[in-house]
Protein backbone atom coordinates (compact mmCIF):
# COMPACT_ATOMS: atom_id res chain seq x y z
CA UNK A 1 0.00 0.00 0.00
CA UNK A 2 2.93 2.28 -0.68
CA UNK A 3 2.23 5.71 -2.06
CA UNK A 4 -1.01 6.11 -0.10
CA UNK A 5 -4.44 4.67 -0.51
CA UNK A 6 -6.05 5.20 -3.90
CA UNK A 7 -8.94 2.77 -3.85
CA UNK A 8 -10.68 0.00 -1.96
CA UNK A 9 -8.67 -2.90 -0.60
CA UNK A 10 -10.55 -5.45 -2.68
CA UNK A 11 -7.73 -7.98 -2.31
CA UNK A 12 -8.80 -8.49 1.27
CA UNK A 13 -11.54 -10.87 2.28
CA UNK A 14 -14.25 -8.67 3.76
CA UNK A 15 -15.36 -11.41 6.14
CA UNK A 16 -11.82 -11.66 7.50
CA UNK A 17 -11.59 -7.87 7.79
CA UNK A 18 -14.63 -7.87 10.09
CA UNK A 19 -13.65 -11.14 11.76
CA UNK A 20 -16.97 -12.88 11.07
CA UNK A 21 -17.92 -16.20 9.51
CA UNK A 22 -19.17 -16.31 5.93
CA UNK A 23 -22.64 -17.31 7.16
CA UNK A 24 -22.79 -14.52 9.77
CA UNK A 25 -26.18 -12.83 10.02
CA UNK A 26 -26.77 -9.08 9.76
CA UNK A 27 -26.67 -8.56 13.53
CA UNK A 28 -23.28 -10.27 13.85
CA UNK A 29 -21.89 -8.15 11.03
CA UNK A 30 -23.18 -4.95 12.63
CA UNK A 31 -21.78 -5.88 16.05
CA UNK A 32 -18.37 -6.61 14.53
CA UNK A 33 -18.42 -3.29 12.70
CA UNK A 34 -19.37 -1.32 15.80
CA UNK A 35 -16.55 -2.91 17.79
CA UNK A 36 -13.88 -2.33 15.14
CA UNK A 37 -15.05 1.17 14.22
CA UNK A 38 -14.78 2.25 17.83
CA UNK A 39 -11.33 0.69 18.03
CA UNK A 40 -9.86 2.23 14.87
CA UNK A 41 -11.61 5.59 14.55
CA UNK A 42 -8.70 8.05 14.11
CA UNK A 43 -10.08 10.37 16.77
CA UNK A 44 -9.80 7.55 19.28
CA UNK A 45 -6.78 5.62 18.00
CA UNK A 46 -3.67 7.72 17.38
CA UNK A 47 -1.77 4.92 15.63
CA UNK A 48 -0.81 6.14 12.11
CA UNK A 49 -2.29 3.00 10.56
CA UNK A 50 -5.61 3.31 12.38
CA UNK A 51 -7.29 5.45 9.74
CA UNK A 52 -6.42 2.99 6.95
CA UNK A 53 -7.69 0.12 9.08
CA UNK A 54 -10.83 2.10 9.81
CA UNK A 55 -11.42 2.58 6.09
CA UNK A 56 -10.96 -1.15 5.42
CA UNK A 57 -13.46 -2.01 8.16
CA UNK A 58 -15.93 0.57 6.86
CA UNK A 59 -15.67 -0.69 3.28
CA UNK A 60 -16.17 -4.29 4.40
CA UNK A 61 -19.28 -3.28 6.32
CA UNK A 62 -20.52 -1.22 3.39
CA UNK A 63 -20.48 -4.33 1.20
CA UNK A 64 -21.62 -7.01 3.65
CA UNK A 65 -24.43 -5.01 5.27
CA UNK A 66 -26.32 -4.68 1.98
CA UNK A 67 -27.92 -8.04 1.07
CA UNK A 68 -27.74 -7.41 -2.67
CA UNK A 69 -24.13 -6.26 -2.64
CA UNK A 70 -23.16 -9.08 -0.30
CA UNK A 71 -24.74 -11.62 -2.66
CA UNK A 72 -22.73 -10.22 -5.59
CA UNK A 73 -19.55 -10.27 -3.49
CA UNK A 74 -20.16 -13.88 -2.45
CA UNK A 75 -20.73 -14.83 -6.07
CA UNK A 76 -18.05 -12.93 -7.95
CA UNK A 77 -15.37 -12.38 -5.32
CA UNK A 78 -13.27 -9.21 -4.89
CA UNK A 79 -13.87 -8.15 -8.53
CA UNK A 80 -17.64 -8.02 -8.05
CA UNK A 81 -17.67 -4.30 -8.88
CA UNK A 82 -16.37 -5.10 -12.37
CA UNK A 83 -19.42 -7.22 -13.09
CA UNK A 84 -22.20 -5.10 -14.68
CA UNK A 85 -25.62 -5.25 -13.06
CA UNK A 86 -27.65 -8.04 -14.67
CA UNK A 87 -24.60 -9.93 -15.88
CA UNK A 88 -25.12 -12.84 -13.50
CA UNK A 89 -26.55 -15.14 -16.17
CA UNK A 90 -23.68 -14.51 -18.56
CA UNK A 91 -21.19 -14.82 -15.70
CA UNK A 92 -22.62 -18.22 -14.84
CA UNK A 93 -21.85 -19.48 -18.35
CA UNK A 94 -18.32 -18.09 -18.00
CA UNK A 95 -17.62 -20.11 -14.86
CA UNK A 96 -18.55 -17.50 -12.25
CA UNK A 97 -21.76 -19.17 -11.19
CA UNK A 98 -23.29 -19.47 -7.75
CA UNK A 99 -20.97 -20.69 -5.08
CA UNK A 100 -17.85 -18.92 -6.31
CA UNK A 101 -15.94 -18.01 -3.18
CA UNK A 102 -15.16 -14.39 -2.43
CA UNK A 103 -11.46 -13.81 -2.80
CA UNK A 104 -11.07 -16.54 -5.44
CA UNK A 105 -10.89 -14.15 -8.35
CA UNK A 106 -13.99 -15.63 -9.98
CA UNK A 107 -15.67 -13.21 -12.32
CA UNK A 108 -12.53 -11.21 -13.09
CA UNK A 109 -11.94 -10.05 -16.63
CA UNK A 110 -15.39 -8.55 -17.21
CA UNK A 111 -13.97 -5.28 -18.51
CA UNK A 112 -13.35 -1.93 -16.94
CA UNK A 113 -14.63 -1.10 -13.46
CA UNK A 114 -18.04 0.46 -13.98
CA UNK A 115 -18.69 1.10 -10.33
CA UNK A 116 -16.65 4.25 -10.00
CA UNK A 117 -13.55 2.50 -8.62
CA UNK A 118 -13.05 4.96 -5.77
CA UNK A 119 -12.82 3.78 -2.18
CA UNK A 120 -16.19 2.70 -0.91
CA UNK A 121 -18.02 2.87 -4.23
CA UNK A 122 -21.56 1.88 -3.37
CA UNK A 123 -23.48 -1.06 -4.73
CA UNK A 124 -25.76 1.16 -6.76
CA UNK A 125 -23.19 2.92 -8.88
CA UNK A 126 -20.08 4.98 -8.37
CA UNK A 127 -19.31 7.66 -5.95
CA UNK A 128 -16.63 8.57 -3.46
CA UNK A 129 -16.95 7.95 0.23
CA UNK A 130 -18.39 4.84 1.75
CA UNK A 131 -22.05 4.00 2.24
CA UNK A 132 -23.29 2.03 5.21
CA UNK A 133 -26.22 -0.04 4.02
CA UNK A 134 -28.75 1.80 6.16
CA UNK A 135 -26.50 1.79 9.25
CA UNK A 136 -26.58 5.08 11.14
CA UNK A 137 -22.99 6.09 11.80
CA UNK A 138 -24.27 8.47 14.46
CA UNK A 139 -24.97 5.41 16.64
CA UNK A 140 -21.21 5.13 17.13
CA UNK A 141 -19.87 8.67 17.28
CA UNK A 142 -22.83 11.06 17.16
CA UNK A 143 -24.57 12.71 14.27
CA UNK A 144 -21.55 14.89 13.44
CA UNK A 145 -19.40 11.84 12.72
CA UNK A 146 -21.32 11.04 9.56
CA UNK A 147 -19.13 13.60 7.81
CA UNK A 148 -16.09 11.39 8.35
CA UNK A 149 -17.93 8.28 7.26
CA UNK A 150 -18.77 9.82 3.91
CA UNK A 151 -15.60 11.71 3.09
CA UNK A 152 -13.88 10.24 0.09
CA UNK A 153 -11.30 13.04 -0.02
CA UNK A 154 -9.56 15.16 2.57
CA UNK A 155 -11.97 17.34 4.48
CA UNK A 156 -13.27 18.22 7.94
CA UNK A 157 -13.23 15.32 10.38
CA UNK A 158 -15.78 15.51 13.23
CA UNK A 159 -14.54 14.75 16.71
CA UNK A 160 -15.47 11.46 18.34
CA UNK A 161 -18.15 11.26 21.00
CA UNK A 162 -16.80 10.56 24.48
CA UNK A 163 -18.27 8.96 27.57
CA UNK A 164 -17.44 9.34 31.24
CA UNK A 165 -19.17 9.18 34.63
CA UNK A 166 -20.41 11.78 37.07
CA UNK A 167 -21.33 11.06 40.67
CA UNK A 168 -24.31 12.55 42.47
CA UNK A 169 -25.86 12.21 45.89
CA UNK A 170 -29.41 11.01 46.36
CA UNK A 171 -30.29 14.49 47.61
CA UNK A 172 -29.00 15.97 44.34
CA UNK A 173 -31.08 13.46 42.43
CA UNK A 174 -34.14 14.78 44.33
CA UNK A 175 -33.43 18.51 44.13
CA UNK A 176 -30.96 18.83 41.26
CA UNK A 177 -27.49 20.31 41.64
CA UNK A 178 -24.16 20.99 39.99
CA UNK A 179 -21.00 18.89 39.83
CA UNK A 180 -17.52 19.43 38.43
CA UNK A 181 -16.01 16.70 36.28
CA UNK A 182 -12.35 16.39 35.30
CA UNK A 183 -11.77 14.83 31.88
CA UNK A 184 -8.49 13.73 30.30
CA UNK A 185 -7.53 15.26 26.96
CA UNK A 186 -4.74 15.54 24.43
CA UNK A 187 -3.77 18.93 25.88
CA UNK A 188 -4.06 17.79 29.49
CA UNK A 189 -7.05 17.43 31.81
CA UNK A 190 -9.96 19.80 31.52
CA UNK A 191 -12.69 20.57 34.04
CA UNK A 192 -16.32 21.17 33.21
CA UNK A 193 -19.34 21.98 35.37
CA UNK A 194 -22.34 19.72 34.94
CA UNK A 195 -25.96 20.39 35.88
CA UNK A 196 -27.60 17.42 37.60
CA UNK A 197 -31.32 17.63 36.79
CA UNK A 198 -33.86 16.79 39.49
CA UNK A 199 -35.25 13.30 39.06
CA UNK A 200 -32.11 11.81 37.51
CA UNK A 201 -31.79 8.06 37.99
CA UNK A 202 -28.72 5.91 38.52
CA UNK A 203 -27.31 4.88 35.15
CA UNK A 204 -28.99 7.64 33.14
CA UNK A 205 -26.85 9.47 30.58
CA UNK A 206 -26.50 13.22 30.23
CA UNK A 207 -25.55 14.58 26.77
CA UNK A 208 -23.34 17.65 26.57
CA UNK A 209 -23.33 18.73 22.93
CA UNK A 210 -19.93 19.78 21.57
CA UNK A 211 -18.02 18.76 24.71
CA UNK A 212 -16.51 15.58 23.23
CA UNK A 213 -13.39 15.07 21.12
CA UNK A 214 -12.11 17.95 19.02
CA UNK A 215 -12.73 17.90 15.29
CA UNK A 216 -10.01 18.24 12.70
CA UNK A 217 -9.81 20.49 9.67
CA UNK A 218 -12.72 22.58 10.85
CA UNK A 219 -14.89 19.59 11.75
CA UNK A 220 -17.34 19.95 14.67
CA UNK A 221 -16.52 18.63 18.11
CA UNK A 222 -18.17 15.44 19.27
CA UNK A 223 -20.58 15.15 22.17
CA UNK A 224 -19.85 14.13 25.74
CA UNK A 225 -22.09 11.57 27.42
CA UNK A 226 -21.97 11.38 31.22
CA UNK A 227 -23.34 8.32 32.98
CA UNK A 228 -24.81 9.31 36.35
CA UNK A 229 -23.81 7.15 39.30
CA UNK A 230 -25.72 7.77 42.54
CA UNK A 231 -23.51 7.59 45.59
CA UNK A 232 -24.39 5.10 48.30
CA UNK A 233 -26.49 6.54 51.11
CA UNK A 234 -26.42 5.03 54.62
CA UNK A 235 -30.20 5.30 55.02
CA UNK A 236 -31.69 5.03 51.56
CA UNK A 237 -31.27 2.91 48.44
CA UNK A 238 -32.63 3.70 45.00
CA UNK A 239 -34.23 1.25 42.58
CA UNK A 240 -35.17 3.20 39.49
CA UNK A 241 -37.34 6.06 40.75
CA UNK A 242 -38.41 4.19 43.90
CA UNK A 243 -36.58 4.74 47.18
CA UNK A 244 -36.30 2.17 49.96
CA UNK A 245 -35.46 2.67 53.62
CA UNK A 246 -35.66 0.74 56.90
CA UNK A 247 -38.35 1.60 59.44
CA UNK A 248 -37.26 0.62 62.95
CA UNK A 249 -40.15 -0.31 65.26
CA UNK A 250 -40.49 -1.55 68.82
CA UNK A 251 -42.47 -4.76 69.35
CA UNK A 252 -45.37 -2.85 70.88
CA UNK A 253 -45.44 -0.29 68.04
CA UNK A 254 -45.68 -3.09 65.53
CA UNK A 255 -48.30 -4.92 67.57
CA UNK A 256 -50.49 -1.97 68.56
CA UNK A 257 -49.91 0.36 65.61
CA UNK A 258 -48.54 3.88 65.75
CA UNK A 259 -47.65 6.97 63.73
CA UNK A 260 -43.97 7.73 63.20
CA UNK A 261 -42.00 10.60 61.66
CA UNK A 262 -39.97 9.47 58.65
CA UNK A 263 -37.16 11.39 56.97
CA UNK A 264 -37.02 11.52 53.17
CA UNK A 265 -33.86 11.87 51.02
CA UNK A 266 -34.71 15.48 50.14
CA UNK A 267 -34.50 16.51 53.80
CA UNK A 268 -38.21 16.60 54.57
CA UNK A 269 -40.01 14.75 57.35
CA UNK A 270 -43.35 13.06 56.77
CA UNK A 271 -45.80 11.19 59.01
CA UNK A 272 -46.30 7.49 58.39
CA UNK A 273 -49.14 5.46 59.88
CA UNK A 274 -48.07 1.97 60.97
CA UNK A 275 -51.04 -0.42 61.09
CA UNK A 276 -51.51 -2.63 64.13
CA UNK A 277 -50.07 -6.09 63.62
CA UNK A 278 -47.32 -4.99 61.22
CA UNK A 279 -44.84 -7.85 60.83
CA UNK A 280 -41.13 -7.38 60.33
CA UNK A 281 -40.33 -6.98 56.64
CA UNK A 282 -43.63 -5.42 55.54
CA UNK A 283 -43.13 -2.52 53.12
CA UNK A 284 -45.24 0.55 53.81
CA UNK A 285 -45.56 2.77 50.73
CA UNK A 286 -45.65 6.55 50.55
CA UNK A 287 -46.92 7.22 47.06
CA UNK A 288 -45.08 9.89 45.07
CA UNK A 289 -42.33 10.37 47.68
CA UNK A 290 -39.61 8.73 45.56
CA UNK A 291 -37.50 10.47 42.93
CA UNK A 292 -39.47 13.21 41.16
CA UNK A 293 -40.55 12.90 37.53
CA UNK A 294 -37.91 14.17 35.11
CA UNK A 295 -39.82 14.49 31.85
CA UNK A 296 -43.22 14.56 30.16
CA UNK A 297 -45.25 11.46 30.86
CA UNK A 298 -42.98 10.31 33.67
CA UNK A 299 -44.34 9.60 37.14
CA UNK A 300 -42.64 10.27 40.43
CA UNK A 301 -41.41 7.21 42.26
CA UNK A 302 -42.60 5.94 45.63
CA UNK A 303 -40.90 5.71 49.00
CA UNK A 304 -41.02 2.28 50.67
CA UNK A 305 -40.40 1.94 54.40
CA UNK A 306 -39.55 -1.65 55.35
CA UNK A 307 -40.54 -2.53 58.92
CA UNK A 308 -37.79 -3.92 61.13
CA UNK A 309 -38.87 -4.88 64.65
CA UNK A 310 -36.18 -4.21 67.22
CA UNK A 311 -35.86 -5.34 70.83
CA UNK A 312 -33.86 -3.64 73.60
CA UNK A 313 -30.36 -5.09 73.84
CA UNK A 314 -30.04 -4.16 77.51
CA UNK A 315 -33.57 -4.24 78.95
CA UNK A 316 -34.24 -2.86 82.40
CA UNK A 317 -35.53 -5.11 85.15
CA UNK A 318 -39.03 -3.67 84.68
CA UNK A 319 -38.88 -4.39 80.93
CA UNK A 320 -37.76 -7.96 81.63
CA UNK A 321 -40.66 -8.36 84.06
CA UNK A 322 -43.14 -7.16 81.44
CA UNK A 323 -41.67 -9.44 78.77
CA UNK A 324 -41.92 -12.41 81.16
CA UNK A 325 -45.52 -11.55 81.92
CA UNK A 326 -46.28 -11.32 78.17
CA UNK A 327 -44.61 -14.68 77.62
CA UNK A 328 -46.83 -16.25 80.31
CA UNK A 329 -50.07 -14.69 79.14
CA UNK A 330 -49.68 -14.78 75.33
CA UNK A 331 -50.63 -17.80 73.23
CA UNK A 332 -48.93 -16.42 70.11
CA UNK A 333 -46.38 -18.78 68.56
CA UNK A 334 -44.80 -17.60 65.27
CA UNK A 335 -43.34 -21.08 64.71
CA UNK A 336 -46.63 -22.87 65.19
CA UNK A 337 -49.10 -24.08 62.58
CA UNK A 338 -50.32 -21.32 60.28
Amino acid sequence: MSGGRTGPATSQDFYQVLGVARDADADAIQRAYRRLARKYHPDINSDPSAEERFKDVSEAYNVLSDPRTRARYDRFGPDFRRVPEGAETWAGRAGGGPGAAAGSGAGSGFGADRGGGGFGAGPRGGGGGFGFGGFDFADLFGAGAQGFAHRGRAGPVPGADQESEVQATLGEAYRGGRRRVVLPGADGPREIEVTIPAGIRDGQRLRLAGQGGRGRGGGPAGDLYLVVRLLADPRFRAEGRDIHTDLLLTPWEAALGTTVALDTPDGQRVSLAVPAGTPSGRALRLRGRGLPASGPGADAGDLYAHARIMVPTKPTERENELFRQLARDSSFNPRGPS
